[in-house]
This record gives structure tokens, sequence and C-alpha cells, in this order.
């Protein structure tokens, strides 16, 4: 039998895709639009608008404020968000002497920031010729999110990077039994749990703390920040065989996706014996919680 000539192919693949259809999910951009990397095949790198206001902070000033940013999406990176030179107070911009290169990217221009009350050394940065196949960021700039003071979506502070609209946080309440084994002992037995379910992570499941063994934790210092829930706050818990620091977390005053976890504690599955829901072991994932890293 002869192949099918190529026509005939193409012209099937186009009634198979449905005009009134595409772009209804996945929703990731229009693929057709995303460029590959020819010295890298599958590495991407694309860019999508933000409709968001976003305010970039040093101190009490305000360095960038915009309703037109940039999210860069690229392979092995979080998202960043780029905001339009137009929209950056340069007065507060000082040129560096750093610069650094990228492949996929090119080379990137330094910049400090003063504000007059507050020096931030190499704080911003921007390309100002970017490699070919690299999406047009020429005529935007970026900041380094942790020597910035705060960083706000509309009016809600947002922490460690900006928010990835292609991930989702669902926190379902579930009557389903909840068992937390540590050092052979039983430290959780709840049935008034809420499972809380974040694309690429595992399930994590948050119980209320009077269906813990309290009298095993004492407060930690420790506190870490997530861009989908909050800043959260952690305990020790001390078993008859040892201390385990940092081994549960909470959120005191989560983001509004996530208000149901408020409150309710969490363990490190990584970390513990066995987590069991309706007396089922749940299979341990590797996260960076593996190696101790929170």
């Amino acid at each position: 039998m002869r192949p099918r000539p190529a026509t005939t192919d193409k012209k099937r693949e186009t009634t198979i895709r449905k005009p009134h259809l595409r772009g209804r999910g996945p929703h990731f951009p229009v693929l057709d639009t995303i460029v590959q990397y020819d010295f890298e095949p599958g590495y991407v790198a694309f860019t999508m608008p933000s409709l968001k206001r976003l305010r970039v902070q040093v101190g009490s000033m305000t360095v960038a404020d915009t309703t037109r940013a940039l999210v860069l999406y690229e392979s092995d990176h979080l998202p960043v968000y780029y905001f339009p030179i137009e929209d950056v107070r340069e007065e507060f911009l000082l040129p560096s002497k750093t610069t650094t290169e990228d492949p996929y990217k090119g080379v990137a221009t330094h910049y400090s920031l003063n504000t007059g009350i507050t020096l931030v050394e190499d704080g911003a940065w921007r390309y100002l010729d970017p490699v070919k196949g690299c999406p047009p960021i020429s005529g935007y700039m970026s900041f380094v999110w942790s020597k910035m003071g705060h960083w706000f979506e509309e009016d809600e502070e947002i922490f460690v990077h900006a928010r990835d609209p292609f991930r989702r946080v669902d926190c379902l309440p579930s009557s389903r039994r909840v068992q937390v084994i540590l050092d052979g002992e039983q430290v959780a037995d709840s049935r008034r749990g809420v499972f809380l379910f974040e694309t690429g992570h595992p399930v994590r499941h948050y119980l209320p703390i009077s269906d813990t063994r309290l009298d095993m934790f004492a407060p930690s210092r420790y506190i870490s920040r997530c861009p989908y829930k909050g800043i959260s706050n952690y305990y020790h818990v001390t078993t008859a065989k040892k201390r385990h620091e940092n081994l549960v977390w909470y959120y005191p005053d989560p983001v509004h996706e996530a208000e149901r976890i408020k409150g309710l504690v969490c363990f490190h599955h990584e970390l513990v014996d066995k987590i069991l829901v309706d007396g089922v072991e749940i299979p341990k994932e590797a996260t960076a919680a593996s190696d101790g890293y929170f």
C-alpha cells in the first residue's frame, strides 16, 4: 500500500483541529507560537502579558508600578516578571559594572537602585540586545526578588517569585482518616483534615492541631514563604527517640486561595515514618525537603 500524500495529512490535521476549540486547554499559550532553540531542542522560553497591577518596593519607595508587565516562562526556571522601562523609576537606577551572560537570552546589564534612603547593589537587570530566539524583552527590566522589600499583585503582597497561572492549588475538606507515624508512634489521627492539591507537588494533609500530639510540639523561630499560600510558621517535634527540627508547619494567615488551611498543621511526609489515609500508606515523593531543604 502506498503512503498517503503529505498534502492529505495536512488537510486532515486542519479538519481535526476545530478553530472554536483552540486555546481551550491545556491552558498554555498557542503552542505554534512557542519558539524552541535550534541549539537545544526542547528548551523553550516565552512570555505572556500580565493584566494585574504589579508593584515593587525598596523600603517604602515604589521603584516600579505597571499594568503592562510580561511574565517570562523558561525551561528549568521559575516564572519572572519583566516591567516596561517606562514604568520603572529610572531616577533610582545606577549603572553597574556587573554583566552576566545567558545562552538563551544574551548579555544582561545590571543596575543598582538608590532611592536616596536605601541602596541596593545589583538589584535589577535587563537584556538590551537579546539573542535570536529570545522573546522580545529588550524594552523591559526585572528585579532580584530577594533584594526588594515588597512585591504586590494589586494590593496583595506576594512572596518568593511570580505566581504561575498554570499552577493550581485546591484545598478540599476530607473526612478520610489520616494517621501520621513518627519514630514508631502515632503523632496525628484525624478525620477533619483539608487535603491540599498543588500542581507538581505531593498532596499535603492539613489537620486540626487538636488531632495531633501537641505535647510533643515546640514552637520554632523558622519561617518560610510560598507565593501560593503565604507565610508559614513551624514546630519542632520531639519523640522518645529524637527531636525533629521544623517537622510541622502551618499558615496563620494564608492568602485567600488557601484560606481553608488557616491554622491547620501539616507534617513533612518526606521526614516521618509514614502517612496513612483510610489505612493505606501513601507513597512518599522526593522533594527538596527529602534532602533537608525547606
